[in-house]
C-alpha cells in the first residue's frame, strides 16, 4: 500500500503544481492585458484548466486520508462540471458586458467584426 500512496501523491503533487503555474500565469497575463476584453480572454486557463486541476488534487488527496466514497466522487464531477459550464457562461457575459459598456479597446483588438450586422440575404445564404 505504501507504493500506492506514494504513486497518489506524486500525482497530487504534478496536478497541484500544474493548477498553482496556471493560476500564476494567468494572473501576469491579466497584468499585461491592454484592454478589459483582453483580461476577461486571458482568464481562460485559471478558470478551465487551473482550478479543475486543484479539485481533482484535492479529491485525491483525500481518497489516500479517508478512503473513497461515492459522495466525494459525486462532489467532484458536480464541481468541475460546474467550473467548466459557469466559467464559459461567465467569460462570455464579462466580454459582451465589457464591450456594450464602450470601454476602450485596445487597437489590436477587433471585437467590431462580430458586433457588425449581418447584409440582408447573406445571413441564410442567398443574394
Amino acid at each position: 500500500m505504501d507504493m500506492l500512496h506514494l504513486v497518489v501523491d506524486v500525482v497530487v503533487a504534478v496536478l497541484v503544481l500544474v493548477g498553482v503555474v496556471l493560476v500564476f500565469v494567468t494572473a501576469v497575463a491579466m497584468f499585461r492585458a491592454h484592454d478589459a476584453l483582453g483580461r476577461v480572454n486571458v482568464l481562460g486557463p485559471a478558470t478551465a484548466l487551473g482550478v479543475p486541476c486543484l479539485v481533482v488534487a484535492h479529491w485525491l488527496h483525500g481518497l489516500t486520508v479517508e478512503g473513497f466514497s461515492w459522495w466525494g466522487l459525486a462532489r467532484l464531477v458536480i464541481t468541475v462540471g460546474a467550473l467548466l459550464v459557469v466559467s464559459s457562461v461567465a467569460s462570455n457575459t464579462l466580454a459582451r458586458a465589457t464591450y456594450l459598456s464602450g470601454s476602450p479597446v485596445h487597437s489590436s483588438t477587433h471585437p467590431q467584426d462580430l458586433a457588425r450586422r449581418p447584409e440582408r440575404g447573406r445571413e441564410t445564404g442567398r443574394d
